[in-house]
């Protein structure tokens, strides 16, 4: 029998609208439509009309002859990126984002939440909450728009909004000039003439013992040696997505001398023979972003780096992308979702191409490694704990901040020499001696050495990016790993289900007020940590474990 069913022979899916193609048009200009663009172009609309409209993205998919599932998955994977569908109301113009991580809830973020919720006209201004901005040391921490606000209230993110006070404010650092007069980028221009060979400064680099100080620990001057062995052309990346729970220094760093991490990074692609370098930095650091862009161009017009040389690639909002391989993908323009090892980014990275990749910290001392010599930094560290290292402290201290203190230090020599002590009426309680993925430790346990390894690995521990957050008498480690573990759960991109599922079974196991099921929460930790493909679902659980192993009275 002859089919009659009526045939729609024309394009599928969401019809193209003209005006908005024209938008889009106009927004992009001369940019080339390459795929790996294509969260770059999201930024561009979001940030000129406030939002991703339907019309928009299907408008963006036709220009970049993509898919609109392509783009619309995309859009949709980060946090800062609003989808508006059709009949849907646009967010209010102004957004106030408080962070309600670890340190920021010690500081009272959920009542400057309640508060603003309460207090905020919702058609002119929406108030989310925000995984760690990277101020935990300035807690409570909040964005208006796109100013970065330090000891938060909801009377003064109030008057802020009332007086238009939401653009980002660049603070003073080091530019071009400043950072050239004292010497910088002498050191580069030896490297570059021959004078100091890529063998010297290898061997250099693993005398000195530098190790990535992202999290994972790699010691830097063979990962330099590992990437030369793979046949080019190679890339380099930056890891500026300092996302950790409790970590900051990275942003202070980059706020006060840019150029530091600008020279170590333009030795590395010289040792590794890079053609490109790509810095990878995280939406939540606005001011940040603007000195990048502005030091970048003042680099290609010194004639120090080729125009393009150096790519800003700007995250989106999402933890994950701080693990490499998942950064990689965002810069591809991509979910950031973690790739399967092997092969090592070392050997099959951007790509496809062997790249080297380091955290914003560790470039930030290769100068300074080269000119005074390796001994110089392997001895400010504690016996079998080579160098110095930038612990981001925050909590109930007296004095919280990036701290310079050796690897090998422990939690209780950073409060006492490095910190004034505890907080007025607080007694040392507990500590996470590497943000959220790192455990939390008892005060019995301060005095084991800080560093990759060692004792703290032999309890479950370590020290990752450095981000340590003290707990005094007054806070609930349970509360605490609710917290830590809402995070992961929030965060967790969903690729595997032992780290989706897992995340989110075990927040509501937490959650329960009954008899505690500690075997499934157990089983569950077993699971996580055995079958998730990436470090987050495998660090989730540690917080879980080391409640139940050292705070039982918390439960």
């Amino acid at each position: 029998m002859k089919d009659r069913r009526p045939r729609d022979r024309g394009p599928k899916g969401r019809a193209l609208d003209d005006a908005a193609l024209d938008d889009i048009r106009n927004l992009l200009g001369e940019r080339p439509r390459r795929r790996d663009l294509l969260i770059e172009f999201l930024h561009l609309v979001q940030d000129r009309y406030g939002y991703l409209s339907a019309a928009h993205l299907r408008a963006l998919a036709e220009e970049m002859r993509l898919s609109q599932t392509e783009v619309y998955e995309v859009a949709t994977f980060y946090d800062h990126f609003d989808i508006v569908k059709e009949g849907e109301t646009p967010p209010p113009p102004l957004t106030i984002r408080v962070c309600d991580s670890v340190s920021c809830m010690l500081a009272g973020s959920e009542t400057l939440i309640s508060k603003l919720a309460a207090k905020a006209d919702p058609n002119a201004i929406r108030v989310l909450r925000a995984p760690c901005m990277g101020r935990c040391d300035t807690a409570p921490a909040a964005r208006i728009g796109n100013r970065e606000v330090d000891h938060a209230s909801a009377e003064s993110l109030l008057r802020m909004a009332s007086d238009g006070e939401t653009e980002t404010l660049v603070p003073a650092y080091t530019g071009l000039d400043s950072y050239r007069a004292s010497g910088g980028y002498r050191l580069l221009e030896r490297v570059r003439s021959g004078e100091i060979s890529v063998d010297t400064l290898i061997e250099t680099m693993q005398s000195a013992g530098l190790r990535g100080l992202g999290g994972a620990g790699f010691p830097a001057g063979r990962k330099w040696g590992i990437v030369r062995s793979y046949p080019g052309p190679r890339l380099m990346s930056i890891n500026g997505d300092e996302g950790e729970p409790g970590t900051f220094k990275d942003r202070i760093y980059l706020e006060r001398d840019p150029h530091r991490t600008f020279e170590g990074a333009l030795i590395a692609a010289h040792a590794v023979e890079a053609e490109r370098i790509y810095f990878y930095m995280r939406d939540e650091y606005p001011a940040v972003l603007q000195i990048l862009r502005t030091e970048i161009a003042a680099l290609e017009a010194a004639g120090l780096v080729e125009p393009g040389f150096i790519e800003l690639r700007r995250g989106a909002g999402a933890y994950i992308c701080g693990e490499e391989s998942a950064m990689l993908e965002s810069i591809e323009g991509k979910r950031g979702l973690p790739r399967h090892r092997p092969p090592y980014i070392a050997e099959a990275g951007l790509f496809g191409r062997p790249t080297l990749n380091h955290n914003v910290e560790t470039l930030w001392w290769v100068r300074d490694i080269v000119e005074q010599g390796p001994e110089w930094f392997a001895k400010k560290g504690r016996p079998d704990h080579p160098g110095v290292r930038s612990w981001s402290v925050s909590g109930r201290v007296r004095e919280p901040g990036v701290k310079l203190a050796p690897a090998g230090v422990t939690v209780r020599e950073l409060i006492d020499d490095y910190c004034g002590g505890m907080a007025e009426g607080h007694e040392f309680k507990a500590y996470l001696p590497g943000g959220a993925s790192g455990g939390i430790l008892p005060a019995s346990m301060g005095d084991i050495p800080l560093d990759f390894g060692g004792e703290l690995a032999r309890q479950g521990a370590f020290v990752g990016s450095h981000a340590i957050v003290i707990f005094s008498q007054v806070d609930s480690v349970k509360d605490v790993t609710l917290n830590l573990l809402n995070f992961f759960k929030h965060e967790s991109c969903g690729q595997c289900t032992p780290c989706r599922e897992g995340t989110e079974k075990m927040v509501t196991l937490l959650k329960t007020q009954d008899k505690f099921d500690e075997a499934t929460v157990r089983d569950l930790e077993m699971v996580m940590r055995d079958a998730s493909i990436c470090g987050l679902g495998q660090a989730a659980p540690n917080p879980v474990n080391h409640l139940l192993t050292h705070f039982r009275e918390d439960l």
